[in-house]
């Protein structure tokens, strides 16, 4: 792997690390299997390209994409509380809807930002002019953005907001006894989440100067992906490990399928990708339970062999 294709693999998997931190919040804090994440990622892309190339802030046009993305995530929220439907069909149901709108506010099925000014378009100028890689200065920026979210999440989490949240993950019914809404913090979390998500979308459009409807296909799997292989390799029931644990895991898992794609490992190719994804959820999934199996049958030999 080429030094040039090892900083493009950094700053990749920092983008998607905004993704992980946005499926932590749901399927780790809230308990709510959420798949518009498929949609509202592709919609912060369309978004914030579309309010690009019309002239509009990056800043703001980011901005936008953030609240687009938010949006999604009050959608399903709606769905499944106010109207009763099940979790994941109604997270599917703004997923698919989230498809035809994206196309409708692109205007076509993807959209160019070549030659458009981006968030990182200041910074490159001051790289080139001084005589710095532009490159890393791009790594540098993505790193900070996702730095400054990680740090609002542990902040949010260590709040009483952020407790109502948690405890409305792991015991509605308490929550409810004890006076808390736990449909406000269900909204807020899914809004908060898929903003996550479209802030990563608008950062994939503006890092790679475009825009596709198809974007977000498979994005909630490398979003598990991310989560399950950070949690498994640093484990700890800390929120700031946790956190730090899932963008960790996101940029090991883009390492990590850069580096079996480009070797040519068993023949891989670049339309293998969702296949290594799978397998390697699959896996991060398997391991805990083959380590704490394992572990009980060591015990009980040990246990065996005192009593003999």
């Amino acid at each position: 792997m080429s030094f040039f294709a090892f900083i493009g693999t950094l700053e990749i998997g920092l983008v998607y690390g905004l993704v992980a931190l946005g499926v932590y919040l749901t399927f780790r804090v809230l308990d709510f299997p959420d798949l518009t994440v498929d949609g509202s990622f592709p919609m912060g892309a369309a978004v914030a390209a579309t309010a690009i190339v019309a002239g509009v802030n990056p800043w703001l046009a980011t901005l936008l994409a953030i609240i687009a993305g938010g949006m999604c995530g009050l959608v399903t929220g709606f769905l499944a509380i106010r109207c009763n439907i099940l979790h994941l069909l109604a997270s599917i149901l703004t997923m698919i809807a989230a498809f035809s709108i994206n196309i409708r506010i692109m205007g076509r099925p993807n959209l160019a930002l070549l030659g458009e000014d981006t968030i990182l378009t200041p910074f490159e100028t001051f790289a080139m002019d001084y005589g710095f890689d532009s490159d890393l200065m791009r790594l540098l920026v993505v790193a900070l953005l996702v730095g400054f979210s990680a740090w609002f999440i542990i902040r949010l989490l260590a709040s009483d907001f952020g407790l109502g949240l948690r405890a409305t993950g792991v015991n509605s019914r308490m929550v409810n006894a004890q006076g808390g809404n736990t449909a406000l913090y269900t909204y807020l979390g899914l809004a908060l989440s898929n903003g996550f998500v479209g802030f990563s979308g608008a950062l994939f459009a503006q890092t790679n100067s475009f825009a596709d409807v198809t974007s977000g296909v498979g994005t909630i799997v490398v979003g598990l992906a991310a989560v399950i292989l950070g949690q498994t390799l640093i484990p700890g029931r800390k929120i700031w490990v946790a956190v730090v644990a899932v963008i960790v895991g996101s940029v090991l898992y883009r390492l990590a399928v850069a580096f079996a794609l480009s070797s040519g490992m068993f023949g891989l190719q670049a339309s293998d990708l969702n296949l290594i994804t799978a397998l390697l959820v699959a896996v991060a999934l398997i391991a805990p339970r083959m380590k704490s199996s394992f572990h009980r049958k060591k015990k009980r030999v040990v246990a065996a062999k005192k009593m003999a």
